[in-house]
């Protein structure tokens, strides 16, 4: 990584292994234990271009993952009493 400070709020970047969410091709996917570099202070994550490029992938592949998981989703505009 370049830069030791996270380009949106100047925290220090530390190495980490995290559970990322992976946008492709409008697909979203999650995945465990990725290297990167996170922000001590916003939880901003980057990731080396090697670390990414596995990660894109895993993503096209994403027909031979065998885990699922599931979590409920609410909408920002439901009421809340």
């Amino acid at each position: 990584m370049k830069s030791d400070r996270c380009e949106f709020c100047e925290g220090k970047m530390e190495q980490q292994y995290v559970l990322t969410r992976f946008r492709y091709y409008g697909q979203t996917i999650y995945i465990e234990n990725a290297p990167a570099w996170v922000c001590n202070k916003c939880g901003e994550q980057y990731f080396d271009a090697p670390v990414y490029k596995r990660l894109e992938r895993i993503a096209q592949q994403r027909d031979h993952i065998q885990n699922t998981i599931s979590f409920p989703l609410a909408e920002f505009d439901m009421v809340i009493t």
